[in-house]
């Protein structure tokens, strides 16, 4: 597993979804607010993320912070990898 350089940076932030990432990013945290649980995004898992983020973005530019932390959270699979925020 590697290890993120630095602290995490908010890059996007809705009402009911949050996204932080390390300044190189190589670490993710995908939050679901309402539940309070996060999916810790490292290594394989990051930089798959970091594609379909990116590629969700550029597809749907006017989509808010919300609508695509949604989409990768509910659709592209990573709510699975998600555990209680403490």
């Amino acid at each position: 597993m590697t290890t993120p350089r630095g602290p995490l940076i908010l890059i996007a932030d809705g009402s009911d979804y949050a996204l932080s990432s390390s300044e190189d990013r190589t670490a993710f945290v995908l939050t679901f607010k309402t539940e309070a649980i996060s999916a810790h995004l490292r290594g394989d898992d990051a930089t798959r993320f970091h594609t379909d983020y990116q590629t969700i973005r550029l597809q749907y530019p006017d989509w808010p912070d919300d609508q695509t932390l949604a989409q990768l959270w509910d659709q592209g699979g990573y709510g699975w990898l998600a555990e209680e925020t403490p």
